[in-house]
């Protein structure tokens, strides 16, 4: 790639998840501390990315990959995208403000893997020239909390939708800029199943395969405890300037990322997972038993730290696991049913489980409502400690992915 190319790619990512990075941690302490939503609309409300991550496998295959040219789709939907998110900000009543914000994840949630498939058209050698692309948008995520907390200190203002809607519309026009990305399919047959990674299911008839998975569902739902009301919990509970502090998070997580390989080496896919697991279960511990002052926001800071390993042991290792062992002509597809069962359908069910959740252990209402935050955390550790048993009783790791293995796909 030319060095124009390089920058033009970056700066598409940086602002890619800087849109995405602008409204989403905020809105959990926005939506209680301001609007005064319920537990339940703040989880129906972070559903959204869930059923948006549902649909947006269909609109790519149906659409993006054989009519129009990548980046005029991108550019298309961040624009869409960026006007729900202006008329989000101005919404006071959940109907409308659910309806607007379903309306811009439908936008955005599309445009992760167009930006993708933008980057990945422009290189010759993808394993070493993405990740340096990719962490574009880790930064991005990063810079748009720093400024959210640090220079317009509006973490529970309407401010950064309008942000967000402003960026957003911004990288709409900046999309038509970028090099051409022609559909890739145009005029091939498409069926449903493919589009969703269903043809992949034949993996099921491995035992350990379908305990991967089925982990990989019940582990979302203690995870969207996390993203639903980790940062309105913090927030309530004295921590200023929580969208940039939540960051530590991202910085966490570029860390161990890298430490990934050497991990690998050392423990394997099985125990890698379970690690993972074990750190949701510890992450939820410490908000648990933390506080706003002394060891208790030690431990506070801790859980926002195990980010990293939480999603990275985890989700990135499992990735990994499904690349290897799958056959070659359906691991697309058998990312894409993972994808499906994780970002779709487990945090669906996970970030309504934990709105419920929040509405159980919550007496009072209004100003006067009054959350049990104890009994709330306690749910989603004793939810991972669970998956966390059935998946190191049940899953047998393949020799090939054991410490030193060589792997052999699933047949």
């Amino acid at each position: 790639m030319s060095p124009v190319t390089w920058f033009q790619l970056m700066a598409m990512m940086f602002l890619q998840y800087y849109v995405w990075g602008s409204w989403y941690v905020s809105m959990g302490p926005y939506m209680s501390q301001t609007l005064h939503f319920t537990g339940g609309q703040i989880g129906l409300a972070y559903s959204t990315t869930g059923i948006a991550a549902i649909i947006a496998p269909l609109f790519m295959g149906m659409i993006a990959d054989r009519f129009f040219s990548a980046q005029k789709v991108l550019g298309t939907l961040h624009l869409l995208g960026g006007l729900f998110l202006w008329r989000l900000s101005k919404s006071e009543s959940f109907p409308l403000y659910f309806a607007m914000l379903m309306a811009h994840t439908l936008c955005y949630m599309p445009t992760i893997a167009l930006s993708n498939a933008v980057a990945f058209a422009q290189m010759k050698n993808a394993e070493k020239q993405f990740p340096y692309i990719r962490v574009m948008g880790t930064l991005g995520w990063i810079a748009a909390g720093l400024v959210v907390s640090f220079v317009l200190r509006a973490d529970t203002t309407r401010l950064p939708f309008l942000m967000g809607a402003l960026v957003s519309v911004g990288l709409g026009f900046y999309a038509f800029l970028l090099p051409d990305t022609p559909p890739q399919k145009r005029g091939q047959a498409v069926s449903v199943g493919e589009i969703f990674g269903l043809d992949a299911l034949r993996l099921l008839r491995n035992p350990s395969f379908a305990v991967f998975l089925a982990a990989s569902l019940l582990i979302c739902v203690p995870l969207s405890f996390y993203y639903s009301f980790g940062s309105a919990y913090l927030s309530q509970g004295g921590i200023q300037n929580i969208t940039g502090v939540m960051t530590i998070g991202q910085v966490s997580e570029t860390l161990f990322m890298l430490a990934i390989p050497v991990c690998f080496a050392f423990l394997g896919v099985k125990y890698m997972l379970a690690v993972g697991m074990l750190a949701w279960a510890a992450r939820y511990l410490c908000f648990a038993f933390g506080g706003p002052e002394g060891p208790g926001l030690a431990l506070w800071l801790l859980a926002i730290a195990l980010h990293g390993m939480c999603y990275d042991f985890f989700f990135v290792t499992g990735q990994i696991y499904v690349e290897k062992a799958a056959p070659s002509d359906i691991r697309g597809s058998a990312q894409g049913l993972l994808a499906l069962v994780t970002y779709g359908i487990g945090m669906t069910i996970g970030q309504n489980t934990a709105g419920q959740t929040v509405n159980w252990f919550t007496s009072g209402t209004g100003d006067a409502a009054v959350i049990n935050w104890f009994g709330v955390w306690m749910t989603p550790t004793a939810l991972a400690l669970a998956t966390l048993v059935f998946f190191t009783l049940f899953f047998r790791e393949p020799a090939g992915n054991q410490p030193g293995g060589k792997q052999d796909a699933v047949r």
